[in-house]
């Protein structure tokens, strides 16, 4: 678990890391309204904004190894770390003041997901899932998601629109995990040609690329306390009913329980409050008028 758990980390501070970077470099190429080629091809030239794809990739890498060796109700919630790590960079490249607050955030989500995988503990599992466990799995997660979107789609922009595209984004990136978990296994266990010819392989890159895309949509439709949250502990809570369910890995019951959900409870507080801060919405360079009221910085 503890290679798992490093990789994990590793992949979500790389991911904040590259998130960071990109927007950065977009900062730096002129500004439009509209998507021009030009703008691509800016970018292209700009060595920040290819250092921020480089470490999304290496990101994508390190999550794929992680899933290999370990177990997908542990390797998802440390994502949750991606959070507090794009509040450090961010701060760093983009000389924004952190406040008190938003440092007792941090140590809350750090704590309290140290807890909650260290009482969960999950043990077992398989690497592989039968075939009749995906048709359920993708009918449910993905009847789930678009009802997310659609519920999303019809109410104006604010915090509900938000909340349901940032959950349904989460609900694609627990899947796409899952996925890629099982096409890490053909990998691991018959080489490249089992890995090229495995439909999951095919199936959570499309899966990933629909929820970058309905979260970019969930980031413009309100304010960040409305959609980090939703995003942040969708991903982990269906990482984990996905890796006990799906992967028949078995995590502890009884007061271990109880101290599971403690530490999910202490870092779901972190998690919105830190995206109240403003200082967060700073380092991620959203929009003012996107990100809705939050607590002022004060230098």
């Amino acid at each position: 678990m503890a290679l798992s758990v490093l990789l994990a980390a590793l992949a979500a501070c790389s991911n904040a890391l590259g998130t960071v970077l990109q927007r950065r470099a977009a900062l730096t190429v002129p500004a439009s309204q509209k998507l021009r080629v030009g703008l691509i091809l800016d970018l292209l030239r700009t060595p920040v904004w290819l250092a921020g794809i480089l470490g999304v990739t290496l990101s994508a890498v390190l999550q794929a190894l992680a899933l290999a060796t370990g177990s997908l109700a542990v390797v998802q919630p440390v994502f949750i770390l991606e959070l507090p790590l794009a509040l450090v960079i961010g701060g760093a490249v983009f000389h924004v003041h952190r406040t008190r607050k938003s440092w007792i955030s941090v140590a809350c989500i750090a704590v309290g997901l140290a807890v909650f995988l260290f009482a969960l503990a999950p043990t077992g599992g398989r690497e592989r899932v039968p075939g009749i466990w995906w048709m359920p799995t993708l009918l449910i997660v993905g009847g789930l998601g678009v009802a997310l979107v659609l519920a999303g789609a019809r109410r104006p922009l604010g915090r509900p629109r938000a909340a349901c595209l940032a959950a349904a984004a989460a609900l694609g990136n627990a899947l796409t995990a899952a996925l890629m978990k099982s096409a890490m296994g053909a990998l691991t266990e018959q080489g490249v040609t089992a890995f090229l010819r495995s439909w999951q392989t095919y199936s959570f890159a499309i899966v990933g690329g629909v929820s970058l895309v309905v979260l970019g949509a969930a980031m413009q439709a309100g304010p960040l306390i409305a959609s980090q949250p939703a995003l942040t502990l969708t991903d982990a809570v269906a990482g984990v009913l996905l890796g006990v369910t799906v992967y028949a890995e078995q995590p502890r019951t009884g007061i271990w329980l109880v101290a599971a959900l403690g530490g999910f409870g202490l870092l779901t507080y972190g998690v919105f409050a830190l995206s109240r801060t403003r200082c967060l919405a700073d380092c991620l360079q959203v929009d003012e008028e996107v990100s809705g009221p939050v607590e002022r910085a004060v230098p």
